[in-house]
Formats: structure tokens, C-alpha cells, sequence
């Protein structure tokens, strides 16, 4: 079998410089006469002795890729087997990764919080193409550098990844847990490799790492150092560091649960709390100052020191069906209150079918332009709040808690489009909203829902009054 060097040629594909070398694997800067774009190959690192983890990694990641879409992921170009070098062919992503920034850490609370959207932004794409991910960390994010939110958080290295709907062969071969010990989740060193919220444990280890500048775990080298979080809880960030709001440590120790039904079930779900930090549902969690006492992880231990498993969970899409972000639009015009009535019965139908989901109320002002702002009302009331409280008025008839409801009232001069944008922007997973009944203006010039429909990111349903 080959073994690549600089200069090298194969399958059309010529190796420049080595641009990194880890433990598992080198990567090549190479060219290629049919593609103009800028390529990376990776090809694994296979010596003489045991080797059989890097040989099936590398198979997993070869099966993944091609299968894999989207911004949030490098666009795959070429594979190679082993009969002559195996090697895998990507777009190369010229941002770094968050290793060097996570390594100043800890970061300003502004660019940490938008750093930790994006990455569960990314996390989220990756679940909804069946894929976990099962070795987050800071090094496997990159940046592209052109700034675009939208598409700037890049995940890389399946080789430890689980798709929902191909053979796991990492859990047929293998009988020890794997992955970065700092940050897998309890389930993990249960070798439970199907459970979309062991990257939402990740997610909480790297935010807590940007946070305070040390993983909640330490850095343990061996499992016994791992399986010590089934029962032991880490110091609470604000004991670290009094500056971390309540309501970033709330999402961390949410994310943190040993038991995967207690945290989030969903990255959308924790995206949406990332972006709408007043809005978050404040428990003991956010308060909390010091970790558990020797009695607490005490009873911990004996619960937990037999366990060979948590709850099965259904497969990646039934699990974030089971969990969904739904947008609401909802009218409040004075004539359209028999319209705004009858959604939130359809709501409260969804709601049955759905109970683990989350519902964004959002209510568009419609201005001559972005950034003016109505200010006021007819009786002189101040517009964006009136508008809030009556969309938490409406919003009373769902009976939620306050951590599975939110409210937004966006102001725009085109509300289709702050709707479509703010479904995209917190990656909502259902829109609801109500239509006016048919008209000429409507005929000729469009409406509100057609438009939302045309251009969502995600599946809308119309809410029309019955015939009369």
C-alpha cells in the first residue's frame, strides 16, 4: 500500500504540502485538473501494529461523507479504497478551528455565546441528515471565514460517528467506549453510540470549557476517570466565575444531565435558548454555587454503579421529531380574532401529538423599512410591548411551561420574510399560521402565507377558518 508523500499522483489528484499530522491521520493540500476550488486530502495514518481502530474510523467516515450536505459540512469530492492508498478527498475549509480559540479561553461572553449558536446550529444539520456525532470538541469545528452565520460553524472528523441508517461498525468490532474523554457523555462510556443528545452533552462540556477556560471534567486519560461522571457533578460555572449570567449556566448544567431525558432533546432546542437568553426558564441549576455533597453523590454511586444503560432512545429523526421547534405566526388584528382563535386550537391538536415540543410565538410589526421602529400605537401605547403582551395572552390557552414557550414580535416591511428568516435563523423544525380569507388584493398581489410557504426552510401549515 502507498504511503503518501509530496509530489505524489494519484487517481488524477497531486499532493502538495502536508498541511497537519495527528495520530490518526495526515492531511495534503492537493490539486486536481477538473476542480478549480481549493482540496484537502486526508489519508490515515496505518503503521505496523495495531491499527485497527484508525482502518474502521476511516471506513465509518468513507460511508458518512457521502452522505452528508450543507454548509455545515466540507463538500466531499473523492474517496480511495485500501487497495492502493486509502485516502478521502474534501473541500478545504480555510478558517481554523475553535481548538485556538478555546484555548485562550475564558472567551468574552458575547463571542462565546455566538460561537456555541453556531455550533449547535451545525449540530443540529448533522442530526437531521441521521448522523451523531460522538466526538465533538473544539478542534473538530471549523470556521469559514467569509462571516456568514448562516454557514460558518463547520463540523469535520466522522470517524467515531453513528448514522442512523448504515451498520455501526465501530460497535460491532470494538468492546471499549471511544472518544475525546473530556467531553463524551455518560451513555457513551455505556457504549451507547445512538443518542443524539450525547452531542448535547459535548456542546455543554465545550460551552462550559469557553466559559471558565477548563473542561467540567478535568482532562481524564483513562475510563475509570470517565465513568466517574455518572455520579459526580461538575463545579458550577458561576462558582468559577461569578460574571457567567445565571442563564448561560442554566443551558450548560441543562446540557451536563447524566440522564439524557434531562437535557435538552434537541440541539435546535438548545440553539433557541442560546439566541434568546431572557426568555430562558431559570431552575436550581442557575443558581446553583457549589457541586452536590458527598451524601448526594453518595446515593448517586449506588444508583449508578451497576448500570449497564440509560432508556433506549427511537432513532436520530424519531428522536428530533419526538422534540420539535415550532414557529407560530400569529395575527393579533382585532378582526382576525376568530382566525387567531382557531389556530391556537390547531396548536393545542399538535401539542397531543407532540408533547416534548417547543413553541416560538412570533408576531410581525409591519414598517416602512428594517430599523424604524413604530414606537407607538393610536392610544399612544408603546407598540413592540402591547404586541407582547398580547401575544403571551393569546399564548395562555397552550398551558406550557415556561422553558418549552417563547415570544418574539419582529419588526419588518415584508412579514414573510421575518418569519421565513427567523425560522431559518433558529432552525424551527414546523411554522404554523393563519390565512385571511381569499380577496382580490390576495389574488393579485400575493399573501403572507403563500410567500412563507414558498420560501420556508421547514414545513408550514395554513390555518383557514372553516367554510360558513
Amino acid at each position: 500500500m502507498l504511503r503518501p508523500h509530496e509530489g505524489q499522483a494519484i487517481d488524477g489528484f497531486t499532493l502538495g504540502a502536508r498541511l497537519h499530522k495527528g495520530g490518526f491521520a495526515t492531511i495534503w493540500q492537493v490539486t486536481h485538473p477538473d476542480h478549480a476550488y481549493p482540496m484537502v486530502m486526508k489519508v490515515p495514518t496505518i503503521l505496523d501494529g495495531y491499527d485497527a481502530p484508525t482502518i474502521v474510523g476511516f471506513e465509518v467516515e468513507q460511508m458518512i461523507l457521502p452522505r452528508l450536505s450543507g454548509p455545515h459540512v466540507p463538500r466531499l469530492v473523492a474517496v480511495g479504497d485500501f487497495s492502493v492508498m486509502p485516502y478521502i478527498v474534501m473541500e478545504r475549509i480555510e478558517g481554523n478551528s475553535l481548538l485556538a480559540l478555546f484555548e485562550s479561553a475564558p472567551l468574552p461572553l458575547p463571542a462565546l455565546v455566538e460561537t456555541a449558536a453556531r455550533m449547535a446550529a451545525a449540530v443540529h444539520a448533522l442530526h437531521k441528515q441521521h448522523v451523531v456525532h460522538l466526538d465533538l470538541k473544539p478542534a473538530n469545528f471549523l470556521q469559514r471565514p467569509d462571516g456568514d452565520p448562516d454557514r460558518a460553524m463547520v463540523c469535520i472528523d466522522f470517524g467515531l460517528s453513528r448514522h442512523d441508517q448504515l451498520p455501526d461498525l465501530l460497535d460491532e468490532e470494538f468492546t471499549i467506549p471511544m472518544g475525546t474523554f473530556p467531553y463524551i457523555a455518560p451513555e457513551q462510556y455505556l457504549r451507547q453510540r445512538n443518542d443524539l443528545r450525547s452531542d448535547i452533552f459535548a456542546l455543554g462540556a465545550i460551552i462550559y470549557e469557553g466559559a471558565t477556560g477548563r473542561p467540567p471534567f478535568g482532562r481524564p486519560e483513562t475510563l475509570r476517570g470517565v465513568r466517574q461522571r455518572l455520579w459526580r457533578d461538575p463545579v458550577p460555572p458561576r462558582a468559577i466565575d461569578t460574571r457567567i449570567p445565571e442563564w448561560l449556566q442554566e443551558v450548560i448544567l441543562r446540557a451536563l444531565e447524566v440522564d439524557p431525558a434531562k437535557r435538552y432533546q434537541s440541539a435546535a432546542q438548545m440553539l433557541f435558548d442560546l439566541q434568546h437568553p431572557a426568555q430562558v426558564r431559570l431552575t436550581d441549576r442557575a443558581r446553583k454555587m457549589a457541586p452536590d455533597g458527598r451524601r448526594a453523590v453518595w446515593r448517586r454511586w449506588r444508583a449508578m454503579r451497576r448500570l449497564r444503560g440509560f432508556a433506549p432512545p427511537s432513532g436520530v429523526s424519531a428522536q428530533i421529531g419526538k422534540a420539535p421547534v415550532m414557529l407560530v405566526a400569529v395575527d393579533l388584528s382585532p378582526e382576525m380574532e376568530p382566525l387567531s382563535l382557531h389556530l391556537l386550537m390547531s396548536v393545542q391538536r399538535m401539542l397531543k401529538a407532540e408533547p416534548d415540543a417547543r413553541v416560538a410565538c412570533v408576531n410581525v410589526i409591519k414598517t416602512a423599512r428594517i430599523g424604524i421602529d413604530p414606537a407607538t400605537d393610536d392610544a399612544g401605547d408603546h407598540l413592540h410591548v402591547a404586541r407582547l403582551i398580547a401575544l403571551r395572552a393569546w399564548a395562555q390557552g397552550l398551558d406550557l411551561p415556561d422553558d418549552r414557550l417563547t415570544f418574539s414580535v419582529l419588526e419588518h416591511p415584508n412579514p414573510a420574510q421575518a418569519i421565513v428568516d427567523h425560522a431559518a435563523k433558529n432552525q424551527m423544525d414546523h411554522i404554523l399560521m393563519g390565512a385571511r380569507s381569499h380577496s382580490a388584493t390576495r389574488r393579485y398581489l400575493g399573501s403572507v402565507s403563500s410567500q412563507v410557504v414558498a420560501e420556508s426552510p421547514c414545513s408550514v401549515t395554513v390555518i383557514r377558518l372553516p367554510s360558513t
